[in-house]
């Protein structure tokens, strides 16, 4: 019997999506933006103390191996030729950072992940540096000095590893955040593999000059990171290298976005003003401000967007971040227990349709844009003996909302033009309950593509369109219209306005936790070092008996 002809589709490219919760490998049609197959893998996180978030980089690296195998096996499975994938891209948890032995090819450390604490007093000691007069550091950056950035996780790196500090003074290191530790991996390590990043990934570094779009001395200097060990920065479209191994051996890896920037261009926000929000680990909500640079005077960032080819111009936005939102539902599923499952949170929610008057303020790593208040902690206020877990699930989904109002509220006041409607992506956007209670609280629409892989679509454009690659084009005319779902306010804004309010003084309640050495040693005073899952559980238990907390009647 003849073996089945293969379907051709037209080219197609891949893009490998390097989150901080998972890894996947996405396969796109490039003519269409239809998403073919991909693959999924859970990434742990390991918390050596309070307040330290790590990873292991060979098990990002294996995941991402992992999905594109498995990929390309559901692909064959689909009879779709995998020598029809012209280019992949990558696109990946920003500011996470990692170094690595060039000789060997091994980390030298867990890679430090952007939620990580322990450099608190690190960047304590550093702002005493900043003359009051001439902040240097944002003005260069567009960003506030804060534990969020890569460069304070290699300051601290270099002052507490020692085989860091060997390597360093041997030339054996290498410095990069997770695109770059991947694309050297992919292209080859220790046999000629390309140390590269890209503008949008090296502008969350704190050592590059937004506006010379390079590495600056002064700040490297400021920080004290040796610049050899710093990878050389590319545009977001252009052939890197390619793959060196696996079932896409030759394949020209060519494009490379941060995870919020992909969603943007994934999201084709493409003018001055167009703005997206993407509801993963964090909430990242990012308007696109065209050739400048604006500065916020309201707690948000100035990033580079992207820049679509080596001879193309830069674009700038400005972002808005948060740094728990997926991640306080992983928190309830995994460290509470209150849902065996993430999808659960719907459904509890659903139970009561209302948090009656409880708050959650889901201060992990501290407060996030506007506040940037890293003594602050997760607080949840408002118990009483009615409060069961349902209420408990309501109010950690309210909180994401109420994050984003206020990230909203401070870009509608930077930007002069309050924006009509917010578009939205990322995984948590598959709860209706979370949109609806977005709409509500923002009293604006929210407006969510059916296609929900907009992060991966973004590192696949920019994968497709490389110059040497050309499967992509990304003219307006040719761009595929996304089918959209939109939901509108569906309360009162007085009503919209009062819970707002109330959520800001929960929010004044969970400052001032914690000082700088609880949080870099681990050691902190019984109140700054107890989880919050102690005050929710000792509270609940005074209240109303640990029985609620398992929701038995």
């Amino acid at each position: 019997m003849a073996a089945a002809k293969k379907a051709v589709l037209g080219p197609l490219v891949g893009a490998v999506d390097q989150g901080t919760s998972s890894t996947r490998f996405l396969v796109f049609n490039s003519k269409t933006a239809e998403l073919l197959s991909h693959h999924q893998v859970e990434i742990k996180q390991e918390f050596p103390r309070e307040g330290w978030v790590e990873q292991d980089p060979k098990e990002i690296l294996q995941s991402v191996y992992e999905c594109i195998e498995k990929t390309c096996e559901k692909l064959e499975q689909l009879n779709i030729d995998i020598s029809n994938i012209k280019a992949i891209g990558v696109t990946n948890q920003r500011e996470t950072t990692v170094v690595w032995d060039k000789l060997s090819g091994e980390p030298l450390y867990n890679a430090v992940v952007w939620l990580d604490l322990r450099t608190q007093s690190t960047v304590e000691n550093l702002s005493k540096k900043i003359p009051g007069n001439n902040n240097f550091v944002k003005s260069k950056t567009g960003l506030p000095l804060s534990t969020y950035f890569s460069a304070v996780k290699l300051r601290w790196l270099l002052d507490n590893v020692r085989t860091v500090q060997k390597a360093v003074e041997e030339d054996r290191a290498l410095f990069g955040t997770v695109d770059s530790w991947l694309i050297w991996c992919l292209t080859g390590g220790t046999n000629r593999g390309v140390h590269c990043t890209d503008v949008t990934n090296a502008s969350r570094t704190m050592l590059f000059n937004i506006h010379s779009l390079e590495w600056d001395k002064e700040l490297c200097d400021f920080f004290e990171i040796p610049m050899k060990i710093l990878p050389n920065v590319r545009s977001s479209s252009e052939i890197y290298g390619l793959m060196k191994a696996g079932a896409l051996e030759g394949v020209p890896i060519s494009g490379c976005l941060g995870d919020q920037s992909a969603a943007l261009v994934g999201q084709m926000c493409f003018q001055d003003g167009q703005a997206k929000n993407t509801y993963g680990t964090g909430c990242f909500l990012l308007c696109n401000t065209g050739h400048k640079c604006v500065f916020s005077e309201r707690g948000l960032l100035t990033t580079v967007a992207y820049k679509l080819g080596r001879d193309k111009p830069v674009y700038y936005a400005l972002e808005g971040s948060v740094a728990i939102a997926g991640a306080v539902i992983r928190w309830l599923r995994d460290n509470l227990g209150i849902i065996k499952t993430s999808e659960e949170i719907e459904t509890l929610a659903k139970e009561v349709g209302s948090s009656y008057g409880c708050y959650f303020v889901p201060a992990f790593s501290g407060l996030y844009a506007p506040y940037w208040e890293p003594s602050a902690r997760g607080i949840i206020c408002g118990l009483t003996q009615f409060t069961n877990k349902c209420h408990i699930a309501f109010a950690a989904l309210e909180a994401v909302c109420f994050q984003t109002r206020e990230i909203l509220d401070a870009m509608n006041r930077d930007c002069g033009i309050p924006l009509s409607h917010l578009q939205v992506d990322g995984g948590m956007t598959n709860n209706k309950i979370l949109m609806q209670l977005q709409a509500d609280i923002l009293y604006i629409p929210v407006v969510k593509s059916l296609m929900p892989e907009t992060t991966a679509l973004g590192a696949a454009m920019a994968a497709g369109a490389a110059e040497g690659v050309d499967v992509w084009s990304l003219q307006p005319e040719d761009l595929s219209a996304v089918t959209m779902e939109r939901f509108e306010p569906q309360i009162k804004a007085e009503e919209s306005e009062i819970r707002y309010s109330t959520w800001k003084k929960a929010v004044i309640k969970s400052m001032g936790w914690v000082t700088s050495q609880s949080s870099e040693s681990g050691d902190s005073s019984i109140f700054c070092s107890l989880p919050l899952g102690f005050f929710i559980v000792s509270s609940m238990v005074m209240l109303i008996g640990a029985r609620y907390i398992s929701g038995i009647p």
